[in-house]
């Protein structure tokens, strides 16, 4: 078994997102459950955000939806590696429906965050990008420096196929910034970001 030493990440995940996310002010953004959804409200709220409170695992697929219903937006999916572990296999489904629109952006600190930072898989040899790959996303890569986020960028930009990008960032315990947790609220308001009537 190949153990990843988490204590070299140099990422700090709260400045990756805001970076990415003002480099990003027109995508539509979908967040995994936990830390993710605290680091995006923390670099600002926006009415482009969808915030995930529940659906472990789903954030990756949720994101294919919404790429595939509005293929002119760009949709970026902000998760954590616990939770795309749950939701491993929509990896593959997302390369068989290759949305050209889709960036997928995995904070991994190697731990899983909210149950008490016991070690996840990707400290204990899995590595995402390696299975991205293997799903067919070719444009899988990983992030060990603060500066390649303009890769990430990049690939948000042109909408190009599917992008999935492996942050390493490191494991440190930030205070919570918490949006809504009023879903109808959310959901709402990101339907009428898109021009659709409230239900």
């Amino acid at each position: 078994m190949t153990l990843r030493d988490t204590s070299t990440a140099t990422i700090n995940r709260r400045d990756f997102v805001k970076e990415l996310l003002a480099q990003s002010p027109d995508a539509l953004v979908v967040t995994g459950l936990g830390s993710p959804t605290y680091d995006v409200f923390a670099a600002g709220d926006r009415n482009k955000n969808f915030y995930l409170w529940g659906a472990m695992g789903g954030a990756a697929l949720i994101g294919l939806g919404l790429a595939l219903a509005q293929p002119e937006k760009q949709v970026v999916v902000v998760t954590g590696d616990g939770e795309q572990l749950m939701g491993i296999g929509g990896l593959a489904t997302i390369n068989a429906q290759q949305p050209k629109n889709l960036t997928i952006v995995v904070l991994d600190n190697g731990h899983f965050g909210e149950t008490g930072m016991q070690r996840s898989h990707t400290s204990l040899g899995t590595s995402f990008s390696a299975v991205a790959r293997a799903c067919g996303i070719e444009n899988s890569f990983e992030v060990h420096d603060a500066k390649d986020v303009s890769k990430v960028t990049d690939s948000i930009h042109k909408r190009a196929g599917v992008t999935f990008a492996q942050v390493f960032v490191k494991a440190d315990d930030l205070p919570r910034a918490l949006p809504s947790r009023d879903g109808v609220y959310v959901k709402n308001r990101f339907r009428q970001e898109l021009g659709f009537a409230p239900l």
